[in-house]
This record gives structure tokens, C-alpha cells and sequence, in this order.
């Protein structure tokens, strides 16, 4: 068995509207499923991606009134969005300076260019070059030309004190593969590659021991989600099992089914199947235009919607 890639990155937004005007209007990306929490329904769940909802694009955002993040180890440090070429880079970094968005230079890490910037609550994105590997679908709708547009996710990087303890579930468990390590501003970072490897299929360790504990809030990350087939989903079940690993059990989330669990450096963790996908309630063509909820939360429409500010 093993991971094929990121499914998904799961954040905190306090400011739905705002935050959908960032990733749809600024960055360019889809609303591919406008839904809500499943475990809180006074909350939306907003899913953006590619114009084909592909398992491996999706950047996702709770949307809870609670305070900033506190940022420190122990947590999802930065989400990386790909992209194809220096070009490509070049064009974001211009647009981000005429919009008025947060960003760095573009940089050279683990022999890929990068370009850091933060959306308008302080989250930590970072757009990567793919070098144009695999397939890319890009949104006839969006702002960015066909040629700019974000592909997908990945890597996804955590601030942990001790690389030991998160490395032992990665490898030994979610049979990961340590395939480099690198130096950025004095911080050493691991990289652990999953199936085919490459930026969409990467989780870096970056190894800060001196920071203090972050707490999760607004403009952080809330957890990252790891891609199998669906087939494969009991199996993966069961290693969690064999391995006393505590975790939730099976999960079905009507897009997709989960398991979560926690790594020993308090990262939550999520194996999330490829199907059935965002189309099973949704034209494709439709994809987030109105709310969407699964068959169990369908009967309490009316008090959800009630509750739910417009966006």
C-alpha cells in the first residue's frame, strides 16, 4: 500500500467572503464545493481547486470566528500551490505587488523556485515550480491566464522540535521515504516523498526546536489530508489498527471517505480516498454555485442556511 500524494490542506478562515474573494479572485481558483462542516454546520467548509475538482488541488478553509493563529511548532507551517515555470512565477510575483498581497522573493529551495506570500489573514502559501509535471485543468472562469494558473497542491511543510518521533509514523507506518534534506535560513528541513515523489507528493519536516508550541486560528492550518485509492481505503484502515495507532475509524465524508489520527507531534493527519468525488451531487459545470450537503444533512437545510452569513 502506499500514498499516492497530498489529497488536500484544510485551514481556519474567520472571514468567509473575504477569504473567498482572495482565492477566487486574487489567486484565480474555483469554488469547487461550497458546503459546511460536518462535524459543525454553523460553519462553511469551502473547497478551491482546479476546474476539474481534482483530488491533489484542493486547498479547503473552516470558517470559524476565532482569534489569529499563533504561530510556532507543532503545526503546518506553509502550503505550497503549484505552478508551471519561472515565467509563471514572475507573473504571480507582479500581480501580488499590484493587488497589494504579502510576498517575498523569489527563491531557489530544494532546486525548485519558490515565491512566499500570505493571503489577507496570514496564511502562510508559498507557490512552487512543478516544471509542469502531470496534468493541469485549468478554470475558463478564472483571472489568471490558463498558463499561470495554480495546478495543485504541494509539498505541505510542518515545524516540528524533533524530527524522530513524526518520522517513525511517516516512514514506518505511512511508508514515506526520506529523499533529501536542505537548509533554508538556518533551519534544516526533510523531505519525505510518498508513490511517484515530486512536489505534489512531498511533506517537509522543517526542525525548529526553539520555537514555542502554535496554536491553531485564524490565518493557520488546521490539518493535511494524504491521497489513496479508493479501493484501498479498508486496508489502510486496518494498518492504522495493527499499528495501535489511536484514530478515528473510518469516516464518510460523502466526497470522499477519511481517516484521521494524530502524529506524535500533534499534527492532525488525514487519509482521504479519491472518490466518489465533488460531482456527486454537483454538475461538474455547477461545481460551488449553491450550498451542497450530503444526504444525512440535506433534512436540516432550512436551519443551516438560516445560520450561514452570505458569501
Amino acid at each position: 500500500m502506499q500514498l499516492t500524494g497530498i489529497h488536500h490542506l484544510t485551514a481556519i478562515t474567520a472571514d468567509a467572503p473575504g477569504n473567498h474573494a482572495f482565492y477566487t479572485q486574487t489567486l484565480g481558483m474555483r469554488l469547487v464545493k461550497k458546503t459546511v462542516n460536518q462535524d459543525d454546520v454553523s460553519a462553511y467548509h469551502l473547497f478551491y481547486a482546479d476546474a476539474a475538482a481534482s483530488p491533489g488541488s484542493d486547498l479547503t478553509f473552516f470558517d470559524w470566528p476565532t482569534a489569529p493563529e499563533r504561530r510556532g511548532s507543532h503545526s503546518i507551517a506553509r502550503t505550497a500551490l503549484r505552478v508551471s515555470g519561472p515565467e509563471t512565477l514572475a507573473w504571480w510575483q507582479a500581480r501580488f505587488a499590484s493587488k497589494g498581497v504579502t510576498h517575498g522573493p523569489i527563491l531557489d529551495r530544494n532546486g525548485r523556485a519558490t515565491l512566499d506570500f500570505e493571503d489577507h489573514e496570514g496564511q502562510r502559501l508559498q507557490l512552487v515550480d512543478d516544471g509542469g509535471a502531470g496534468d493541469a485543468h485549468a478554470w475558463e472562469r478564472s483571472p489568471a491566464p490558463p498558463e499561470r494558473q495554480i495546478r495543485g497542491l504541494g509539498p505541505i511543510t510542518l515545524s516540528v522540535p524533533d524530527a524522530k518521533p513524526t518520522e517513525t509514523v511517516l516512514t514506518l507506518v505511512l511508508g514515506m521515504t526520506l529523499t533529501n534534506e536542505f537548509s533554508d535560513e538556518g533551519v534544516t528541513t526533510l523531505v519525505y516523498s510518498m508513490g511517484p515523489g515530486g512536489p505534489a507528493a512531498e511533506l517537509h519536516l522543517a526542525i525548529q526546536p526553539d520555537l514555542p508550541a502554535g496554536r491553531q486560528g485564524a490565518g493557520g492550518a488546521h490539518h493535511v489530508a494524504f491521497r489513496i485509492p479508493d479501493d484501498a481505503y479498508d486496508g489502510w484502515a486496518e494498518r492504522l489498527t495493527q499499528y495501535r495507532l489511536p484514530n478515528s475509524g473510518p469516516v464518510d465524508r460523502f466526497y470522499f471517505r477519511s481517516l484521521y489520527f494524530r502524529e506524535p507531534n500533534g499534527v492532525l493527519f488525514e487519509i482521504a480516498t479519491d472518490g466518489p468525488g465533488f460531482g456527486a451531487d454537483e454538475p461538474m459545470d455547477r461545481l460551488g454555485e449553491r450550498l451542497a450537503l450530503p444526504p444525512f444533512l440535506e433534512p436540516r437545510r432550512a436551519e443551516i442556511e438560516a445560520a450561514l452569513k452570505p458569501i
